[in-house]
Parts: C-alpha cells; structure tokens; sequence
C-alpha cells in the first residue's frame, strides 16, 4: 500500500496540526496530527511537550507508512489512489486493528466498492454516558474520506 499526498493530505485535514500536546476527546495524550504513543513512531507526548511542524509531519509520515505496512496485506483488491487515500485515513483514525477487523475492508476485498464506502459511515459513533451518538466530526471525516474513495473529490 502507498502513502501518497492525498492520504497525507485527508489525514492532516481532519487530524489538524496541535504543536503542543493535548488530551484527546478519549484522554490519550496526542500532538501533532494526531500521533500518540500507541503509534509508535519515537514519540511519546506529555502535557508541556511541544514539536514543530516539521517534526508533526516526520511523525505523521513515520505513522501513515506504518499504519500502511500494517493494513496493506490484508487488502487483497488493486487500489485506486482514491481508494488507497481514504483506506488509509481512515486506518489512521480508527487504528490498524480495528480496520483489519472492519466491514469496510471486507466488503472492498468481496469487490463491493459501494457497500465498503457505505461502511465507513458506520464509524461515526462516540459513546456519550453510556449511549452511542453520531459525534459530527466523525461524520464529516467519514463521509470526505467515501467521497475520496469513491474518486468523487
């Protein structure tokens, strides 16, 4: 699998650059676009940390070519740079694990381009006092990133 500027690009957008270390909306400590210590690029951010941009996109980049690495064996269909480009931001947001694990990548492997797109507005949900909500953000990621794949942006 390929990390190409468009999948670096979907990333950074919906991931956006924070140059001091934060906690997410689950609590993990996070800098970057996105990188935490699970990603296990060389970084392990804590509260007062700060990178720059240039190290956010050395760990963004470190992070995709992983996640990439991780996931492409399990895809089993060539790729439109489309395809490749929302698999991939999409991997990056929910984690390798839970991508191998999906109906977004079974369905595309099944060769049902449309059903797998469809599947990854599933992802959307956040638990909020013990009830799943659609969280917005997600959504509008989900839905760039079926639009992406399905070469309509």
């Amino acid at each position: 699998m390929n990390v190409t500027e468009r999948g670096l690009d979907l990333i950074k957008r919906f991931e956006g650059l924070v140059l001091s270390a934060y906690r997410d909306t689950r609590g993990i400590l996070t800098i970057g676009y996105g990188t935490t210590a699970a990603a296990g690029v060389g970084i392990d951010p804590q509260l007062g940390m700060t990178i720059t941009k240039e190290q956010a996109e050395l760990y963004l980049a470190l992070a995709a070519r992983k996640f990439a690495d991780r996931i492409g064996p399990a895809i089993k269909r060539a790729m439109t740079v489309g395809e490749e480009a929302a698999l991939l931001s999409f991997a990056y947001n929910v984690g390798p694990g839970a991508f191998l694990g999906s109906s977004v990548l079974r369905k595309f492997n099944a060769g049902d381009k449309l059903g797998a797109a469809n599947a990854l507005l599933l992802w959307c949900k956040e638990t909020k006092g013990g009830v799943k909500v659609v969280n917005q953000g997600l959504l509008k990621r989900r839905k760039a990133e079926r639009a992406v794949f399905l070469g309509e942006s």
